[in-house]
């Protein structure tokens, strides 16, 4: 009930909302096409996508000159490209704002090769289908590689300084008294029933890992000023790799009966042929089913919260603006739970997939019942 409550109260904010924007749209008038221009110059798409992407500098904000003129402004990242010339390092100012170097510029952020080649991506590798002397390698410190080293030379400056206090005393000091229960929980709540109570101890330090890299990257994402506000964990390749060291672990870690289970499942042998597939599928789309997971959650809340505050700079309008600022918290406060929900789904799962593979199956009685 109280969920159908909330849903009828956010549609009729919505609509009431619409209709003060519209209303006063309409009250305007026939404005001066300069005014019009003026405010087509917000493109709310861009913003967005560059927002979520990746970049070889980190964007702070954007000044107009008198004269209308845009200027950026950025922290630089190193910039380290590898080519048929050999290796070139610089910094990204180097080559910001038109600039060029080395037969490089920045262009929407990305480094592009003006000399005529394009940047190797993991399908041209594999493929063989460009040479060695048409691709160049960029190996560039970007900006979610930087909010990655942050995050993790914070985790190891916390964790570390809880070692060495535990080491002393076993009461928790500091961040240990936030983080123990946490850690309690995740054993507790997650690795055990999962895994078992003999086994979890050994993927303990993988579960916790996940665990609270994933919640510091999301919370970070969420913090709108320099040096975070990256969308790490909403970077498709970062919840690949998250995802394939699950299944790495899973594979190396299978017990002969999740093996059998798999190329000989306890149903009839004429079954065979569709569940032997079927089988072998599924241990790849667990972690894909993960990766995608984490990836469309983190990437979808940092999209709402910034088209609804686009809307303040699209309509110009007061009631909107008043509007949609509360609206904008109330969703960022909505994902700083969903931010430990994504943390807390990413390891069950994980758990989940490690406890069925080290699990200890019984399938011999049943197929010696299928072969009577």
């Amino acid at each position: 009930m109280n969920r159908k409550i909330s849903s009828l109260f956010f549609a009729f904010l919505f609509v009431f909302v619409s209709g003060l924007a519209i209303a006063q749209h309409t009250s305007e008038g026939e404005e001066p096409a300069e005014k019009i221009e003026q405010k087509e110059d917000f493109d709310a798409t861009k913003m967005i996508m560059e927002h979520i992407g990746d970049s070889n500098e980190w964007h702070l904000w954007t000044t107009k000159d008198d004269n209308g003129e845009e200027h950026h402004v950025s922290v630089p990242l190193p910039v380290i490209i590898k080519d048929n010339e050999g290796w070139h390092t610089f910094l990204s100012k180097s080559i910001a704002h038109g600039h060029e170097r080395d037969g490089y510029t920045l262009e929407e952020g990305q480094v592009v090769s003006t000399k005529g080649i394009q940047k190797a991506t993991l399908f041209s590798i594999i493929s063989g289908k460009q040479k060695a002397d048409e691709v160049f390698f960029d190996l560039s410190i970007t900006k979610n590689a930087a909010s990655m080293f942050l995050s993790v030379i914070f985790m190891a400056i916390i964790f570390i300084g809880m070692a060495r206090n535990y080491k002393k005393s076993q009461l928790p000091k500091g961040a240990g008294k936030l983080m123990e229960p946490v850690i309690v929980f995740i054993r507790d709540e997650v690795a055990i029933p999962n895994i078992g109570s003999v086994k979890y101890k050994r993927y303990m330090p993988y579960l916790l890992t996940a665990f609270f890299f994933i919640w510091f990257n999301n919370l970070f994402g969420l913090i709108p000023f320099f040096p975070f506000g990256a969308n790490l964990t909403g970077n498709i390749a970062i919840t690949a790799v998250l995802a394939i060291i699950t299944l790495l672990i899973t594979l190396f870690s299978a017990n002969k009966d999740y093996w059998k289970h798999i190329f000989m499942p306890p149903v009839p042998i004429l079954l065979y042929p569709i569940m032997v597939p079927i089988e072998i599928i599924g241990i790849f789309t667990k972690p894909f089913a993960l990766m995608m997971r984490l990836f469309a959650n983190v990437t979808a809340g940092h999209i709402m919260i910034l088209a609804i505050i686009s809307l303040i700079f699209i309509f110009r309008s007061p009631f909107l603006g008043f509007a949609s600022v509360p609206l904008a918290l109330f969703v960022s406060v909505l994902e700083l739970l969903v931010a430990a929900l994504q943390a807390y789904i990413f390891t069950v799962l994980s758990a989940l997939f490690i406890g069925i593979a080290v699990a200890e199956h019984e399938h011999d009685h049943g197929h010696e019942e299928h072969a009577h």
